[in-house]
This record gives structure tokens, sequence and C-alpha cells, in this order.
């Protein structure tokens, strides 16, 4: 994603996952791109582990995933492994960049109006599984989504 030129057509709306930038420059140039990409007035939307997960809190395992920190350190921040519980569970390793460099790197590509924005669930998601199954999600939101303007 660092390194995509320009399309020919620009987008109306974008989707990134930033946890992968090894570093603040390529963090950077990812929203660049990101920018260079979208129409003027575009939306860009990035989902991750929210950078206010308290991995010592209520873990997020009976909603499909496991986030725990590998000890290692990346510029942007810590490293985690994600799991995803499936039946053959998956793995990988991600950086959980700080707000500070997500911010910083959005305003420097010239993005307006960062906004975090709290997932939260939907009512039919309340109603299959009842408020109490959701608490642990609300007292330490795992992910958290990001948007901004082009």
């Amino acid at each position: 994603m660092a390194e995509l030129a320009p399309l020919e057509q620009p987008f109306d709306l974008a989707v990134q996952l930033l946890s992968y930038a090894p570093d603040i420059a390529t963090t950077e140039r990812m929203c660049r791109v990101a920018h260079a990409n979208l129409r003027p007035g575009g939306e860009l939307f990035v989902l991750n582990q929210s950078p206010g997960f308290d991995f010592e809190g209520p873990a997020p395992d009976k909603y499909g995933f496991r986030s725990e920190l590998t000890g290692g350190q990346a510029e942007t921040g810590p490293q985690v492994r994600i799991t995803a519980l499936l039946d053959a569970p998956v793995s990988f390793v991600a950086n959980r960049p700080r707000r500070e460099v997500y911010e910083k790197c959005l305003h420097a590509a010239g993005f307006s109006e960062v906004t975090w924005v709290p997932l939260t669930v939907s009512p039919a998601g309340l109603r299959a599984f009842g408020a109490d199954h959701w608490a642990d999600f609300h007292a330490n939101p795992p992910l958290e989504m990001l948007r901004c303007r082009a």
C-alpha cells in the first residue's frame, strides 16, 4: 500500500489497516497513498485494535479472537499477536500504533476531520446474545474505527 501509484479514478471511500506498517515513515506513506486515491471530500476508515485496549482487562476471546502482546516493540507501538479463534486458529503479528502516530501521519498526508469512532454492538447482536455477553466488549473495547476526510 505504501508504494501504490495513484489510480486513474479516485475513490469515494477507502478502508485501510495501518497496523502492518513497520515504522512511522511507512505509515505516513500509506496515508499519503490513500489520500492521493480519494476524491476531495472522500472518506478513509481505519479499523484496528483500539490503542486504548488494556491487555490486562477483559479479553475478547468470546468474540472470536485473542490479542496478546508479543513483547516486541515497533517504532509505531507495541507488537501484538492476533489469533482468530477458528476451528483451525489463524494467528498473525501486527503493530498497535499509538493514537498520536495515527493522527500525526493522517494529518501529514492531508486528511482532516480525524475522528475516533467507538464500535457499537448492533441491536441484532444484542438480541441474539444479550447485553451481558457484550459487557466485556464495552468495558475494554478491542477495536476502534478512525474516520477522516480527504
